[in-house]
């Protein structure tokens, strides 16, 4: 397995591991500022993923399905989460040092994937500590242990 498949797994436990935090019923919180609510937050991670393998790989698309917002639940989250961050390790594993329609490379493309959803993952932790339900320390501290997750 090369070094970004690797750090790309890593990644994506660690956005399950909010995920499985988190109570179903928060799924609705949203920020004071407005915009997406968390369970729209992760559906948008998922989505952007199918948007690029789209471009990159459209074969890795199969059994891949669109996480509209009605209908948003923590089962579908973790399953379709599951299952695109599979297709997106197939696609480093695939690709070698390029992915089709990203410039420069496919390190600078697990920077930007990382970079994007953690943005995300940081409205979501915004939005929860805003509607009174913040995760927990454990939670909080965990999501910064690449070393073990």
């Amino acid at each position: 397995m090369n070094p970004l498949t690797e750090t790309w797994q890593i990644h994506n436990r660690i956005n399950l591991y909010l995920l499985d935090a988190i109570d179903e019923a928060h799924l609705k919180d949203v920020s004071t500022s407005k915009g997406r609510n968390v369970g729209e937050q992760f559906a948008h991670i998922h989505n952007v993923r199918l948007m690029w393998l789209k471009v990159a790989d459209p074969g890795l698309l199969e059994g891949l399905n669109k996480i509209e917002k009605e209908g948003i639940t923590k089962e579908l989250l973790t399953t379709e989460l599951k299952a695109s961050g599979f297709a997106v390790e197939q696609l480093f594993e695939k690709s070698g040092d390029k992915i089709k329609g990203f410039k420069p490379n496919a390190t600078a493309f697990l920077g930007y994937l990382i970079s994007h959803e953690s943005h995300h993952r940081g409205q979501v932790m915004l939005c929860l500590k805003q509607s009174g339900h913040a995760v927990d320390k454990k939670i909080q501290f965990g999501i910064w242990e690449w070393g073990t997750r």
